[in-house]
């Protein structure tokens, strides 16, 4: 049985890409924090990139919140790093381990690190790339975003990955890890297990968690009942 208060103490939910309604009137009272990126922005039909940063931090303060930059190169990722984390104390700036050329963003890393900007070093897919900026992020609370979502797309097990992940990470700094591109409610509790930190979960997945500890009996005859109620509402006949 999963005690949702429990699970609450050992894990922080943070919400990714909500809208701005969603932010008035949340979801769910477990999340602690919020995370966003442009496509997530342009999912939410916001037009005015930093403007809509803005416009975020006033309802998500004083909670966490990820804004990430959209350059691809180093000077104008650096400048729009400070430019973010100027907006307010509670944002992370979000900076992908690499640029879109596959090379790593470790000098961006550094140089946001020595300013004392909080980071989400977002997009991480390999153990490899933590090891290539452990020396620059391994005294801070910098969070690293791992995609364990689109990691199992790949095939690979990322159960293992992610064991292998954590131990690493406790062992060589204070960082914070967190569990990306959630595909299930059910991730919070493999996060959990892992020793993550934080787990994004998009709307859906959050609001499923109200379904934990119900009997698979009752789910199964919820899903059968919701199957007929469509049949008849389409007025389909054989």
């Amino acid at each position: 049985m999963v005690r949702i208060k429990d699970m609450a103490n050992k894990i922080k939910i943070y919400h990714d890409g909500p809208s701005l309604k969603e932010i008035r009137r949340p979801v769910n009272k477990l999340i602690k924090g919020y995370t966003f990126n442009p496509t997530l922005f342009r999912q939410i039909g916001i037009k005015d990139y930093l403007g809509g940063c803005k416009k975020i931090i006033k309802l998500t303060a004083p909670m966490d919140t990820s804004l990430e930059v959209i350059a691809d190169d180093t000077k104008n990722m650096i400048n729009q790093g400070i430019l973010l984390s100027k907006i307010s104390k509670n944002v992370s700036v979000k900076v992908p381990i690499i640029f879109t050329n596959g090379r790593s963003t470790k000098k961006v890393i550094a140089e946001l690190i020595n300013k004392k900007i909080n980071l989400n070093i977002t997009a991480i897919f390999t153990l490899k790339q933590i090891k290539e900026i452990m020396p620059i992020v391994k005294n801070t609370q910098t969070i690293l975003s791992i995609f364990m979502g689109r990691i199992y797309d790949t095939g690979t097990d990322g159960d293992i990955l992610s064991k292998k992940i954590s131990d690493y990470v406790r062992k060589n700094s204070k960082c914070r890890l967190l569990w990306a591109s959630t595909r299930m409610s059910y991730d919070v509790i493999r996060a959990q297990k892992s020793k993550f930190d934080i787990i994004t979960m998009g709307t859906d997945t959050i609001k499923k968690i109200k379904n934990f500890n119900k009997p698979l009996k009752k789910a199964s005859i919820d899903t059968v009942k919701n199957f007929y109620i469509d049949a008849k509402k389409s007025k389909y006949k054989i």
